[in-house]
């Protein structure tokens, strides 16, 4: 080959390596520095809103930054492959040069951003999705055991256990009766309440009746608990379909009785325990069942009756004490209030009078004392409360007597602000001397307390109380004259 002299010179002095400089910017060491150096500031890049509105343009045509541009970059940076090799063991941003190159540019923002810039450009998972790269990080795979959750083929005993556990379990895969009965076993062999009440409720709806009964019958923790679900949720139709198959008939009786809750009515509530007055019932049951449908009956009347007097408004009671409530389906007790209240004057042959009530439902003396004295305090009728505690001896001698004790009748008088005369009166009446002084001192029943005093000659007491009168008053010279008087000889 024929060179000139000129072409010699620049081939011997020119060569397409460079030797080793400090400063050589075309090491690609230095590049790869510079490259880490980048990828550490792309948080100022990516914080920054106003860049994601730019977007740089190599000479190329391409973006800057995106995925093509770097992998062009890294390449023409690339010195020999024997380089290349060794910078690859020790530096690991050599494996970026392994992504696969997509189809499309994309912007460092969007890129680390995991979204995609407006415009035509694909988000990075879209674009990686549809190359055949290899995924580094496969999802894996649930255990065995999570998909057993959502199939069929659980036992008795592991349907029991979840059940417990309070997981959802389906039933329905139980067909057969042996399956069923084995299900209720293993259910009554965990001894959890919860647990065998879900399994009968299955039972209940799977079987009839006939078989149902049948199998319970001899299972009797089982048939406890239906029991129990029955009465809590009122199938009382079931529920009496089940005692008449176990010839349970006292149950059956009070099961039928508690219909009556039922029925608002009180007519057709007064026809319906009029025939359970015949079911088998024991006999304190019985006498119950009876009075029960006796007081309804009674209050029946008495609701009709009262209930025209009051619209007449020709009765002094009801004008002055309008009724709050109806009488009807209330209890004994507050029948007999009602009465003393309204009807304490009626004769004992009308349903409305207190001493026809306390005869009809044997109602004991201190029950009807108490009430009456409540109902009569409440009115004020101080006569009648008198009346109420006064008794006649054979030799017609009066004398006072209460069978529920003095001292709780002056505490009901009070509580119904009887006035001081008539609290002191019954003061007197209570036997014990300490508790009467209580009462006394507690009541401001002065005179009570002085007398008292003084026929214990106490008169360190007296003295002391003398402090709590008013002064001036009527107590307290009553109190000074027993004090200087001669004639009581006081113990201290």
């Amino acid at each position: 080959m024929n060179r000139t002299k000129g072409d010699e010179e620049e081939y011997w002095n020119s060569s397409k390596f460079k030797a080793f400089t400090f400063d050589d910017e075309d090491d690609e060491l230095s590049q790869l520095k510079e490259s880490k150096r980048a990828v550490n500031s792309l948080r100022d890049f990516v914080d920054d809103d106003d860049e994601d509105d730019l977007e740089r343009v190599s000479w190329t045509g391409e973006p800057v930054g995106s995925i093509s541009w770097s992998i062009k970059e890294t390449a023409g940076n690339s010195g020999s492959s024997h380089e290349r090799e060794q910078l690859k063991n020790r530096n690991s941003f050599s494996t970026y040069a392994q992504l696969p190159k997509p189809a499309s540019a994309y912007s460092l923002s969007s890129f680390f951003r995991g979204r995609t810039r407006p415009g035509s450009f694909q988000s990075l998972s879209d674009a990686l999705s549809d190359t055949p790269a290899k995924s580094y990080a496969p999802e894996l795979g649930r255990p065995k055991g999570e998909y057993r959750d959502y199939s069929n083929d659980w036992s008795p005993s592991d349907t029991v256990r979840r059940l417990r556990k309070g997981k959802v379990c389906s039933l329905e895969r139980f067909r057969s009766l042996q399956d069923k009965i084995q299900l209720l076993e293993e259910a009554v062999s965990m001894h959890d309440g919860n647990v065998i009440t879900a399994v009968l409720i299955f039972l209940k709806r799977t079987l009839s009746k006939e078989i149902l009964f049948r199998e319970l019958e001899v299972r009797q923790v089982a048939l406890r608990h239906l029991i129990h679900f029955l009465k809590e949720i009122g199938d009382q139709k079931l529920l009496l379909d089940l005692f008449r198959f176990l010839d349970r008939t006292e149950e059956l009786a009070l099961s039928h009785y508690r219909e009556h809750l039922n029925i608002q009515d009180p007519e057709k509530r007064k026809e319906f325990l009029k025939t359970c007055i015949g079911l088998p019932f024991s006999a304190e049951d019985s006498a119950h069942i009876q009075d029960h449908y006796t007081l309804l009956e009674r209050q029946i009347i008495i609701e009709a009756n009262d209930r025209h007097l009051e619209l007449a408004g020709q009765t002094e009671v009801f004008r002055k004490h309008p009724r709050k409530a109806s009488i009807l389906n209330m209890p004994l007790v507050t029948t007999l209030f009602y009465s003393c209240f309204y009807h304490y004057t009626e004769a004992e042959g009308t349903f409305s009078s207190p001493v026809n009530l306390k005869k009809t439902f044997k109602i004991p003396d201190k029950q009807y004392v108490l009430t009456a004295l409540a109902a009569r305090a409440k009115l004020r009728a101080w006569h009648d409360v008198d009346a109420l505690f006064t008794t006649k001896n054979w030799l017609g001698y009066t004398k006072k007597r209460a069978p529920i004790g003095f001292h709780r009748v002056v505490e009901i008088l009070h509580k119904n602000s009887a006035p001081v005369q008539v609290l002191q009166e019954y003061v007197n009446l209570v036997e014990d001397v300490d508790t009467k002084l209580n009462l006394a001192t507690k009541f401001k029943c002065h005179d009570v307390v002085i007398d008292t005093c003084r026929d214990l000659k106490d008169r360190q007491q007296l003295l002391a109380y003398r402090s709590k009168v008013d002064k001036g008053s009527a107590e307290e010279e009553k109190i000074d004259a027993l004090l200087n008087s001669s004639q009581i000889r006081w113990k201290n």
